[in-house]
């Protein structure tokens, strides 16, 4: 039987993607949960993860990370962003994060 090197690649970046949230949540898990968009519940179940758990996690083939935009057009903001004197990445950190704040506010998306 032959893979899909598509789901051979989309496996290896889930069992990235959790060890990065892992080490995240292990530093500073306030700016953790804020970069990863998980509330306190996920950010528990992902910390306390085992090395076959992880690898059981990561083993599909639907990616378990996602775009941090709501829209294409907060995407393509960030994207086209003309500003490089130093201000970039903070307009970058505030489209990004009102995905955040949506979140936090009782509506639920992506």
């Amino acid at each position: 039987m032959t893979t899909n090197p598509h789901v051979d690649e989309i496996r290896e970046m889930n069992l990235a993607y959790l060890l990065l949230a892992q080490r995240l949540l292990n530093g500073d898990r306030v700016e953790a949960m804020f970069r990863l968009k998980v509330d306190e519940e996920m950010a528990d179940l992902l910390a306390s993860l085992n090395a076959q758990q992880l690898a059981r996690l990561a083993n599909t083939n639907q990616l378990l990370c996602h775009f941090g935009g709501e829209s294409a057009e907060q995407l393509r903001q960030v994207a086209d962003n003309p500003r490089d004197q130093g201000l970039a990445h903070f307009h970058s950190s505030l489209l990004m994060a009102s995905r955040s704040m949506l979140s936090q506010g009782g509506e639920h998306v992506g």
